[in-house]
């Protein structure tokens, strides 16, 4: 029962990861903005964005608060749930 416990944690933690990168790179789009122009608003590389958006789920705090900050996800809200 735990291991199952822990697969479905780690799938919903894949899931949430998967959102977060969809709605970044849709919103990313609507503003037309290539992942390079938003690498450099943000001060990363395209290649973070573009794990970022393809699933990555170590995202850092610190890279996805400019990415909100310069209004590339002026709909994408920020929560801490325990």
């Amino acid at each position: 029962m735990e291991n199952e416990e822990r697969q479905r944690e780690q799938y919903e933690e894949e899931f949430e990861a998967f959102k977060l990168g969809a709605m970044i790179q849709d919103l990313r789009k609507k503003q037309g903005l290539t992942q390079e122009q938003l690498a450099d608003k943000c001060g990363t590389t395209k290649t973070y964005i573009l794990r970022i958006e393809n699933n990555a789920s170590d995202i850092r705090l610190s890279t996805l608060t400019p990415i909100v900050r310069e209004g590339s996800a002026r709909n994408l809200k920020l929560s801490v749930t325990d």
